[in-house]
C-alpha cells in the first residue's frame, strides 16, 4: 500500500525516534588505522568501474577505506535501512525521487547547499534537485531518454530520424512499407516505456510543468478523455499500436530481449534511455547505432526527459562526515568522471570531462543534456510509479481511452489530496 507523504513522514518519524538520531551507517575505523566509509551503489552496472574510481580516491587519500556496497534490489534495501536509521555515509540516490525529497525534509540527509564542490556542477544543475531550497544531493552524470535506431538501416532505406512528430508518423508508415518491423518495446517491463509516455504528454502541453498540471495537479478525477492534451497523448501512444509497428511476441518481451531484437536488427528503433548503451555495446551490432529524442510539432522543439544518475548525498548522522564530503568531492572532478563517463557514456554534469559528443551513438540526445529540453523525469512531484507503468502498457494491449484515463484518475487522485 502506498503510503501518502504525511502518513510515510510520520512512519519514518517514529522509526528515528526507536533507534535515535545518532544511527551512523556501518562507518568504523579499521585495523590500519584507516576510516572505513561505506558508499551504497545503486549503479549496479558501473559497480567495476566505481571500484576503480573509490581505489584512484584511496590512493590521493590513504587516511580513507571506500567500501562500495552492492546489493540485489538496492532501491528496496536502501529504504528499508533508512526506515531502520542505518544511513549509509554515502548513497547513491536519483535526486528526481520522491524518497529523496523525503528523506532529505526527516533530517536523514546533509545539507550540502554551500559546498565549494558544487561549482564543478554545470549550469547549476544540482540546484534543480533542490529541496525547499536546499541542496542534498550531488548529480553527476544524467540519463536521457529517446529513440535509438539502426544508421546503417536507415541510410540504406533512404530514412532520416524525424526533426516533428508529423515526420516522425511518415517515418514509422516507411519503415512498415518497405517491410520492416519499426520498433522493438519490452511489453512486459512497463517501466521502459516510462519516458515515451511521459515525453508524449510533455511534448503535447509543452513542457514537465504543463504535463503535471494535466495529470498531477488537475482537479480530483480532472482528467478526461476529451482533453485536448489527453488526446495528443493518445496519438502519440497509438503509433506504438498501429498493425506491425511493434515486433513479434512484444507483449511478453523484457528489456534483455528488446535490446536483442533492436542490436540483431529485427526492429529498427527502441525507444529507451542512455542505461542502455552499455548492453547495446555488449551486443556488437554489425550496425551503426544513433539516436534522436522524442519528436514535438515544431522542429527544433523534440524534447528529452531523465535526471540525475550517478548522484550522491552524504547521511546527516555519519560519524565520518569530513571523510565523505572529501568523497564527493574527489567525484566532482573531471578526473574520477572522465574515467566514469569512458565505460557509461550518459552526459556528465561535472566540468572538465571530455565528452565524444559527435563520436557518440547518444549524441542526438546528449546534445540535449542540461538544457530547458532536457526534462526532469515528472515522478519527482509524484510518490510512487509502478501503477503508471501498468496503465501505459495495458493501453498498448487494449487501446481503451476510457479505461486509461480512469486509471490515471485512480493512480493520480490520492496524490492530489497532498496539493502542490
Amino acid at each position: 500500500m502506498q503510503l501518502s507523504k504525511n502518513k510515510w513522514l510520520l512512519t519514518t518519524g517514529l522509526a528515528l525516534t526507536v533507534v535515535g538520531l545518532s544511527a551512523c551507517g556501518s562507518s568504523e575505523m579499521s585495523s590500519d588505522g584507516r576510516v572505513t566509509i561505506e558508499y551504497f551503489n545503486q549503479k549496479k552496472e558501473m559497480s567495476q568501474t566505481i571500484q576503480e574510481i573509490a581505489k584512484d580516491f584511496e590512493a590521493e587519500n590513504p587516511d580513507i577505506h571506500v567500501e562500495v556496497i552492492d546489493v540485489p534490489n538496492a532501491g528496496e534495501v536502501i529504504k528499508t535501512r533508512m526506515l531502520a536509521g542505518d544511513v549509509p555515509d554515502v548513497i547513491n540516490l536519483y535526486p528526481q525521487s520522491i524518497e529523496l525529497q523525503e528523506w532529505a525534509k526527516a533530517g536523514y540527509l546533509e545539507d550540502l547547499t554551500d559546498e565549494p564542490y558544487l561549482e564543478n556542477i554545470k549550469n547549476e544543475y544540482a540546484q534543480r534537485f533542490a529541496v525547499d531550497g536546499e541542496v542534498y544531493n550531488v548529480p553527476l552524470s544524467a540519463n536521457v531518454y529517446g529513440f535509438y535506431y539502426n544508421k546503417t538501416a536507415f541510410d540504406e532505406m533512404g530514412l532520416e530520424a524525424p526533426e516533428t512528430w508529423a515526420e516522425f508518423q511518415d517515418l514509422v508508415a516507411d519503415i512498415e512499407a518497405q517491410g520492416q518491423v519499426p520498433f522493438a518495446i519490452a511489453g512486459s517491463e512497463g517501466w521502459t516505456l516510462n519516458g515515451y509516455h511521459q515525453l508524449a504528454l510533455a511534448t503535447v502541453a509543452g513542457g514537465e510543468e504543463e504535463a503535471n498540471d494535466v495529470w498531477r495537479f488537475s482537479e480530483v478525477n480532472g482528467i478526461s478523455v476529451d482533453e485536448p492534451d489527453m488526446q495528443g497523448d493518445f496519438n502519440r501512444l497509438d503509433l506504438l499500436r498501429e498493425a506491425g509497428a511493434l515486433q513479434n511476441n512484444w507483449q511478453g518481451a523484457g528489456y534483455n530481449d528488446t535490446v536483442v531484437t533492436f542490436t540483431k536488427g529485427d526492429a529498427l528503433i527502441m525507444p529507451n534511455g542512455s542505461w542502455a548503451m552499455p548492453m547495446i555495446n555488449s551486443q556488437d551490432p554489425d550496425f551503426e547505432v544513433a539516436t534522436f529524442p522524442f519528436p514535438a510539432d515544431e522542429a527544433g522543439e523534440s524534447l528529452t526527459i531523465g535526471a540525475g544518475d550517478l548522484a550522491m548525498s552524504i547521511s546527516a548522522t555519519s560519524e565520518h562526515k569530513e571523510e565523505a564530503q572529501r568523497f564527493v568531492e574527489y567525484m566532482t572532478t573531471p578526473e574520477a568522471m572522465q574515467k566514469y563517463y569512458d565505460v557509461d557514456g550518459s552526459p556528465v554534469a561535472v566540468e572538465g570531462v571530455v565528452e565524444n559528443d559527435e563520436d557518440s551513438p547518444l549524441s542526438g540526445l546528449t546534445e540535449l543534456a542540461f538544457t530547458d529540453r532536457h526534462l526532469v523525469w515528472l515522478a519527482k512531484d509524484w510518490n510512487s510509479e509502478n501503477d503508471f507503468y501498468t496503465l501505459t502498457t495495458n493501453y498498448l494491449h487494449n487501446g481503451n481511452q476510457q479505461m486509461m484515463v480512469d486509471a490515471l484518475n485512480a493512480f493520480f487522485n490520492p496524490m492530489k489530496a497532498d496539493g502542490r
